[in-house]
């Protein structure tokens, strides 16, 4: 599993708008969930018997060292018992560092961090340098100015 910040909140409702709060913020709506008994998102997708194992199988997914497991039974009862947690997959020190500052600002009840120190940034297109943009733009051997004119050159427009 990736690097994982998790916070726990009392209510739901706090929870619910601090998910907001990140996605607001830039946090893309594939790397903040919300997990609460009223709202089990990807936690009501596990395989398992009952919503306290469904739980109990998400949260293991997360916190998979072994010293990280006495948390997992832990975060199952209080989802149980009315506490929602908001899980956020940070890429980088500065999206770790932003998400802590808005889970702790609006009053986390507890964050706990998992492989934090091992994320190398992904990039979302390229490895290199530069805007392939920028590098089609330069080999413009038709002479023609709209892209689409570039990529289909046989077609009227």
């Amino acid at each position: 599993m990736s690097a994982v910040l998790l916070a726990v909140f009392n209510e739901y409702s706090a929870a619910d708008r601090v998910r907001t709060r990140l996605v607001s913020d830039g946090f893309p709506t594939d790397r903040v969930e919300l997990t609460a008994s009223c709202e089990p998102g990807r936690a009501g997708l596990q395989p398992a018997g009952s919503d306290h194992d469904r739980f109990v199988a998400y949260f293991r997914t997360l916190l998979s060292e072994a010293d990280e497991r006495p948390f997992v039974e832990g975060l199952a009862e209080r989802v149980q018992g009315g506490a929602a947690t908001i899980t956020v997959h940070p890429r980088g020190a500065i999206e770790t560092e932003r998400a802590a500052e808005i889970l702790e600002g609006e009053g986390a009840m507890e964050v706990v961090g998992h492989d934090l120190q091992n994320q190398p940034f992904e990039h979302a297109a390229s490895r290199g340098e530069g805007y392939w943009v920028r590098h089609f733009m330069l080999d413009n051997p038709t002479g023609a100015d709209c892209i689409y004119c570039r990529l289909f050159p046989g077609h009227k427009h």
